[in-house]
C-alpha cells in the first residue's frame, strides 16, 4: 500500500478521533457550566447549595450541587476527564502527523526563518509548555482574586504567542498551534488542578474530615477560564479551511480578535444561563469584531504585479518531485486544468482567492503541493470540482505515474 495514500488515512481516523473527544469535552464543560450558572438556590436545599429540575429526552432529572461534598459519599461518582484528555492526546497526534511530518510543506516557512525542520519541530514541541507555566504561576498568585485582570494578561500571552509563531510558522501552523498553546492550558488544569483537588476533597470526605472550601473553588476558577477559551480555540482548529483567516499578513491579529469574539459570545450565554438577562450588546461586539476581521484578511500585498521569472528556487524537497520523469507534463496539465482557480488572481468566475490558499502557478508551487495534486486528481476526482475543466483520465494517470516515479514506485 503506497505510503501517501495510508498517511492520509491515518490522519484521517486520527482527526476523527480528536473531533470526538473534543464534541464529548465541549459538550460537558458547556453543560456543567450552564447547570451551575442557573441553579435556584432558594428554600430547604437540605445542605446543597442549589438545584435544578430539567426535562430532557422524556424524562425529568433533578440535579443538586454541593459547594463542597455531600453528608456521604455516594455508591456511584462519575469523572469527567478522559473527554480531556482523549481530545488533547489526539490532537497531539494529529499535530505530528501532519506538521512534524509535514513539516517541510506545512510547519516552517523558508521567507521567514532559515531553521531546519527540527529545529521547527523542537519549538512546536517545547513552545506548547510555556503557555501553561506562565499562566499557572498567575494563577496561583495575587491575581486569582482578580479574575478581570487575569484574563486580560492571559489574553496578552495568547497575543504574544500569535506573533512569536508568524514569526517563524507558516500561517496556517500559527493558528493551529496558538489553538494547540491554548488547548494545552485548558487540558491541564483539568489534569494538574481541577482533578487533584477533587480527589482531594473526596480523600477528605472519606476519611471523615470536613473538606476545604478553597478547594472547590479553584477548580471552578480554572473551569470558568476553560469554557471561555473554548470557542476560539474550536476556531484555530478548524482554521486550516479558511486561508483567508491564516494565509494572510495579519492573521495573527486575526486569531487575537477570535480570541475576544469567544469571551463576548460567552459572555452572553453564560449571563443568560445565569437569569441575568440578555446583554445584547455582546452580539453588537462581536458583529464589530467580525467586520474588523473581514477588513484585515484583505490587507496586505498586492500580487498584481508578481513576476514569474523571479521565483524562487526549489526546496530540497521540492526537489525531489520536479526531478521525477513526467513534471514538465504534469505542470502543463496543472497549469491548464488547475490554475484559474489556484492563482493569485483568480480567473473563475465567483472565486476571489484560491481555495485554501493553494497556489499553482509556478513548478516550486506545483512541486510543494504535489500530494495533494495527487491525491485529490489522481488517486480521488475531487479536483477539479465536478470535473470543470475536463481533466482527463490520461492526464490523471500522468500525475499518478509521476508521483510514484518521485517516490520511487
Amino acid at each position: 500500500m503506497e505510503a501517501a495514500f495510508l498517511w492520509d488515512w491515518v490522519e484521517f481516523a486520527i482527526r476523527w478521533l480528536h473531533v470526538i473527544t473534543a464534541i464529548a469535552w465541549i459538550g460537558s464543560s458547556f453543560y456543567f457550566i450552564a447547570l451551575d450558572l442557573g441553579l435556584h438556590r432558594e428554600g430547604d436545599l437540605g445542605g446543597a447549595d442549589g438545584e435544578e429540575w430539567q426535562v430532557h429526552g422524556g424524562g425529568f432529572y433533578h440535579v443538586r450541587k454541593y459547594l463542597v461534598a455531600p453528608a456521604a459519599m455516594p455508591d456511584h461518582l462519575t469523572w469527567f476527564k478522559w473527554e480531556s484528555y482523549s481530545t488533547w492526546l489526539s490532537g497531539a497526534a494529529l499535530l505530528m502527523v501532519v506538521y512534524w511530518l509535514g513539516g517541510e510543506l506545512y510547519l516552517i516557512d523558508a521567507t521567514k526563518t532559515e531553521l531546519v525542520l527540527w529545529q521547527g519541530i523542537l519549538i512546536s514541541a517545547v513552545s506548547l509548555t510555556i503557555g501553561w507555566v506562565v499562566y499557572d504561576r498567575l494563577c496561583k498568585s495575587g491575581l486569582a482574586e482578580n479574575p478581570t485582570l487575569l484574563m486580560v494578561l492571559l489574553f496578552g500571552l495568547l497575543v504574544v504567542m500569535g506573533w512569536g509563531y508568524t514569526q517563524v510558522f507558516t500561517g496556517r501552523a500559527m493558528m493551529l498551534h496558538l489553538g494547540a498553546f491554548t488547548a494545552t492550558i485548558m487540558t491541564a488544569n483539568v489534569f494538574f488542578i481541577i482533578m487533584p483537588n477533587q480527589r482531594i476533597v473526596v480523600e477528605d470526605l472519606k476519611a471523615g474530615r470536613k473538606p476545604d472550601p478553597k478547594y472547590g473553588k479553584i477548580a471552578k476558577l480554572r473551569s470558568t477560564h476553560n469554557n471561555y477559551l473554548t470557542l476560539p480555540v474550536i476556531f484555530l482548529m478548524l482554521s486550516n479551511h479558511y486561508p483567508l483567516a491564516f494565509a494572510t499578513q495579519y492573521n495573527w491579529i486575526i486569531a487575537a480578535l477570535v480570541f475576544l469574539m469567544g469571551i463576548t459570545i460567552r459572555h452572553f450565554f453564560n449571563t443568560m444561563h445565569a437569569r441575568g438577562g440578555m446583554k445584547w450588546w455582546t452580539w453588537a461586539a462581536t458583529v464589530a469584531l467580525f467586520i474588523a476581521i473581514v477588513g484585515l484578511s484583505q490587507a496586505g500585498p498586492d500580487y498584481a504585479d508578481y513576476d514569474e521569472t523571479e521565483a524562487r528556487a526549489f526546496t530540497p524537497a521540492e526537489q525531489v518531485f520536479a526531478s521525477a520523469d513526467g513534471f514538465e507534463d504534469v505542470t502543463d496539465i496543472v497549469l491548464g486544468r488547475c490554475s484559474m482557480c489556484h492563482a493569485r488572481e483568480p480567473g473563475w468566475d465567483g472565486i476571489t482567492h484560491a481555495p485554501k490558499n493553494v497556489l499553482l502557478e509556478t513548478p516550486q508551487e506545483i512541486a510543494a503541493e504535489a500530494k495533494r495534486i495527487y491525491l485529490q486528481s489522481a488517486i480521488t476526482t475531487a479536483m477539479p470540482p465536478a470535473n470543470v475543466s475536463w481533466m482527463e483520465p490520461e492526464e490523471r494517470a500522468a500525475i499518478q505515474n509521476w508521483f510514484r516515479a518521485a517516490q520511487g514506485g
